[in-house]
Order: C-alpha cells, then structure tokens, then sequence
C-alpha cells in the first residue's frame, strides 16, 4: 500500500529529523530518545538503528556526544537546530502544498 511505504520513507528513514527534534528541548541519551520517539511519533525505532543515526549525527556535527559515567549524552549543536528548522520548513512546505 503507498500510504506504508510513504509512512515507512518518513520515520525510520528520516529518523534524523524525530531525534533532533527531541534534542532541541533537553540532551538526552539514546534508550531515552527511542521511548520519546514511540511515545510522540507512534514508531519505534530499532536499537542498532538509533544508535548508528546518532553517531553519523555526531560524525557530521548535528550532535555531540558526552559520557557521563557508561550513559552517553547526546545534545543538537548549532549546525543540528538549523538542519532541523530546514527540515521542518520542508515538511510545512509540502503539507502546503498538498493541501485541499
């Protein structure tokens, strides 16, 4: 069915956009993220897959990461807020454009 795969292409494939999104209120660490991410946005992404996304998020600057004992902290950077404030805009623009 399109509307599952549409589904699909827009949680667990842009899973960078619901983990920024919770960053920009608190750092938080990873087990945390995929709770909040069930509760808010009705998925739950996979462990490995969280984890991998938050280290190419950190890799490429969106987060950094500090340990606090063995629990990772992760918090959105400066360059993560303004890939989210684009991501959103994106996502406003084309529900615009869909619109009845």
């Amino acid at each position: 069915m399109p509307l599952n795969r549409l589904k699909e292409l827009n949680t667990r494939e842009c899973l960078w956009v619901y983990i920024l999104r919770i960053l920009s209120e608190k750092p938080t660490h990873a087990y945390t993220l995929r709770r909040e991410i069930e509760k808010r946005f009705g998925f739950r992404p996979g462990t490995m897959t969280a984890y991998n996304v938050l280290y190419l998020l950190g890799r490429s600057g969106y987060v950094t990461k500090q340990e606090k004992g063995r629990i990772k902290v992760y918090t959105i950077t400066p360059k993560g807020k303004d890939a989210l404030k684009e991501a959103v805009g994106f996502y406003n623009n084309m529900s615009k454009r869909l619109s009845f």
